[in-house]
């Protein structure tokens, strides 16, 4: 698994949207039984701090030791470093397994051996992630600009998967259907301008060019978008759902 977030570690855990309280509802339903999850790609554990309300325990790994020491912490949740392929669980341990925007890091066929080695018999796996924001259309014009033709040859191969809405990557699980979800936030342009430095290869232009193109992309939008106006900014969820043992 590539390692794309440590050096924006506190920038991921400040601008990275949270996901919708609906989700994490949606899966308290989904599970039969809640006493430990493993949140995989725990990144700076946003999730595992939303399934610590409803699960006794929370096992929560990733291979970032800045993302972990941003994390949000719980009693209940425990935090190590451990790749998603290979992990120190024990067999048939978990009632459920997330993945959020994580997943198209992994190599599949490892980590769904381990999904299936550490997960009881009913255990649910859930593969999280979001899509393209959208805002307005001229807003959108101008950061989609951004997206293809600035930074467009500075993703990561992987990045496809979620341009493609994770319906492309391998699932060899009973898929269970899934509803749709929004993640809806309100931001300042500052805000916006922070989540989109993030962006791996914004880090990836940065490191090869040795400047931030977001700074260009900020005066462009400002003619959109006055400083301090709050918009709405949308971001379409990607979801899917499967019995691990079918």
């Amino acid at each position: 698994m590539k390692d794309n977030f440590s050096v924006q570690s506190g920038e991921y855990a400040k601008y990275r949207p949270l996901y919708p309280e609906a989700l994490f509802a949606y899966i308290e339903q989904t599970v039969s039984q809640k006493q430990a999850a493993w949140d995989c790609g725990t990144g700076n554990g946003q999730v595992a701090h939303a399934l610590s309300q409803f699960f006794q325990h929370v096992s929560a790994t990733d291979i970032s030791q800045a993302q972990i020491d941003n994390a949000v912490q719980a009693p209940n949740i425990h935090y190590s470093l451990q790749p998603a392929e290979k992990t120190t669980f024990s067999d048939g341990f978990f009632d459920a397994v997330v993945v959020a925007q994580a997943i198209h890091w992994f190599n599949f066929q490892q980590f769904y051996a381990e999904v299936k080695r550490v997960a009881k018999a009913d255990a649910i796996l859930f593969v999280v992630g979001y899509g393209m924001l959208t805002i307005s259309e001229p807003i959108d014009r101008v950061i989609d600009h951004f997206y293809t033709s600035v930074i467009g040859d500075y993703w990561d191969k992987e990045r496809r998967y979620v341009d493609e809405h994770y319906r492309t990557i391998p699932f060899p699980f009973t898929e269970l259907p899934a509803p749709q979800f929004a993640n809806t936030v309100h931001w300042t342009l500052n805000h916006l301008v922070g989540y989109l430095s993030t962006w791996s290869a914004v880090q990836h232009f940065i490191r090869q060019n040795g400047f931030n193109p977001v700074n260009q992309l900020h005066q462009e939008l400002q003619q959109h978008w006055p400083e301090e106006t709050i918009y709405e900014v949308r971001f379409p969820l990607l979801l899917r759902v499967g019995k691990i043992h079918g």
